[in-house]
C-alpha cells in the first residue's frame, strides 16, 4: 500500500494516496473527495510527516492536522 491517509465522510470512507491524492481504496462522492483533496493540498507536508512517524514501526508521534475552513 502507497503512503496514504484514510477519509471518512458519512458511510463513505476511502483510502487516498498522499502524493497524488488519487483514492487507493473505498469511495467518497465527487464533492466529498474535491473538499479532501483541497485539504490535503493545503496539508500535504504534515500528511508526509505524519505517515513518515507513524510507519516507523508504529510508534511514532501523530500531529493532529486543522480541518478546512
Amino acid at each position: 500500500m502507497p503512503p496514504h491517509f484514510h477519509a471518512d465522510y458519512g458511510e463513505f470512507e476511502a483510502q487516498i494516496a498522499i502524493h497524488d491524492f488519487a483514492i487507493v481504496e473505498g469511495y467518497l462522492p465527487p464533492k466529498a473527495l474535491a473538499l479532501v483533496v483541497e485539504w490535503a493540498s493545503i496539508n500535504q507536508f504534515d500528511i508526509i510527516n505524519n505517515w513518515k512517524s507513524l510507519s516507523e514501526g508504529g510508534v511514532g508521534t501523530f500531529k493532529k492536522i486543522a480541518p478546512l475552513r
